[in-house]
């Protein structure tokens, strides 16, 4: 049984869902979804999300003006 649920976790994990998402939807808390997807051997996304790319330039000085 704990194999299945593994598994879905994984496979909705592995298709973008977030573990705070996974939480909601398990009903079970951060800490145990993220567990869960450590025994899985998931590799964890970087923290943060979606977001839009830097507007910094290439050397990393100021920003581009818009």
């Amino acid at each position: 049984m704990q194999l299945l649920i593994d598994a879905e976790l994984r496979k909705r994990y592995d298709s973008g869902a977030s573990i705070r998402v996974l939480t909601e939807e398990s009903g079970r808390s951060y800490g145990y979804v993220h567990r869960r997807l450590v025994v899985t051997g998931v590799t964890f996304r970087q923290r943060g999300g979606n977001r839009p790319p830097s507007r910094r330039s290439a050397d990393g000085g100021p920003q581009a003006p818009r």
